[in-house]
């Protein structure tokens, strides 16, 4: 078994929790509502924006026992670089206020994976970063493009109002076969972080989900 294989088995309960939000059943079973697609796209907009900020600092952190990842973190940040833009694109081709949710502060939820990915950085084993990147590549797998399908039908919106689902979807597909390659490498005890902060973002990115109905959006007139 691989480490990434293991890390799968190892935090089932943990995805259970995240996949387990009513939000999340209600859009693959087609019964999304257009206020919970705007927040879903608000409140990654949100934590998005900070995908970029988040590497580049992962780069100047990381020990000299982890110097050989800073290429593969280069790389993240070339693919990743401006996406949030595209979520306010999809905001507003949904008919959302792109400019408020600009604007606007995250959700309580949100906010605390974010701080929670900094300090990690800053003050803890830089490698367990890399237990974010399992959890939130491994969920767009799993859910955006099936997701995007289902909000689209049930919605009757445009395609430009799903580049950002639809795109991840398939670009994580090959960013999980990179980060399995990655984790592969890794020492047991940078593994061991990795596993630690796999379950934590899994909790913390499933508040994200299970906070979204209490989230409110602006919606153009």
């Amino acid at each position: 078994m691989t480490f990434y294989e293991h890390l799968q088995t190892a935090t089932e309960a943990n995805r259970g929790y995240l996949l387990s939000a009513p939000l999340v059943d209600d859009c693959l079973q087609g019964r999304a509502q257009l206020k919970d697609y705007l927040a879903f796209l608000s409140q990654a907009y949100h934590h998005v924006r900070h995908t970029t900020p988040l590497l580049m600092s992962l780069g100047g952190r990381l020990p000299e026992r982890l110097a050989w990842l800073r290429r593969a973190v280069a790389e993240y940040i070339e693919e990743e670089i401006g996406h949030e833009e595209w979520i306010l694109g999809d905001i507003t081709a949904a008919g959302g206020d792109a400019d408020a949710v600009r604007a606007s502060q995250p959700d309580l939820p949100a906010e605390l994976m974010v701080a929670y990915a900094y300090d990690l950085i800053a003050r803890g084993n830089p490698a367990g970063f890399f237990g974010m990147v399992f959890v939130l590549e491994g969920t767009s797998v799993a859910l955006a493009l099936m997701a995007a399908d289902k909000i689209q039908h049930a919605l009757q919106l445009p395609d430009a109002a799903f580049s950002y689902l639809r795109s991840h979807g398939t670009l994580d597909q090959e960013h999980t076969k990179h980060l399995a390659i990655l984790l592969e490498q890794m020492t047991p005890e940078d593994q061991q972080e990795v596993l630690r902060c796999a379950k934590v973002f899994y909790k913390l990115y499933g508040d994200v989900f299970r906070g979204l109905t209490d989230t409110q959006v602006a919606t153009c007139n």
